[in-house]
């Protein structure tokens, strides 16, 4: 576990660098209009193959540490699928045909025979920034100007 994440600091790190390179590099087409000039940053064509050159070391750094961290983590899970990872074959197939369990808090049908007992509707509430304020009249209707 300790070298999954030594492995995964050392991704992103590298991650970061080749971001950086790529980003330093001269533009080679006139894609949005603006192409590279020989007023760019690093004109040198010495400058330009060294860009080059460590964008493809990086990139396939980046590369062998993404198959070697997938290949790492797949090993320290096992060989076990998603299906005896859940145990399956540990549930009843009587309890999945049981209709839910209503919440806490709502009407319960009681004995037969009983009358249902009325739901109790919630007071209203005003929202206000002091609090909630219980709704005792209605709020006062503002007459449009005309």
């Amino acid at each position: 576990m300790l070298l999954l994440n030594i492995l995964l600091v050392i991704e992103v790190i590298v991650a970061f660098f080749l971001i950086v390179v790529v980003l330093l590099q001269r533009s080679e087409g006139g894609a949005l209009g603006v192409g590279g000039g020989p007023s760019g940053f690093m004109t040198a064509r010495g400058a330009g193959d060294l860009l080059t050159r460590t964008t493809w070391i990086l990139g396939s750094i980046f590369f062998v540490l993404s198959l070697t961290l997938t290949i790492m983590a797949g090993r320290e899970r096992g060989s076990a699928s998603v299906v005896d990872r859940m145990k399956v074959n540990a549930i009843n197939p009587a309890e999945l045909a049981k209709p839910p369990e209503p919440p806490a808090g709502t009407a319960q049908p009681g004995p037969a025979g009983s009358a249902p007992v009325p739901l109790q509707a919630p007071t209203p509430t005003l929202n206000s920034p002091f609090g909630a304020i219980p709704a005792t009249e209605p709020a006062p209707v503002v007459p449009e100007k005309k």
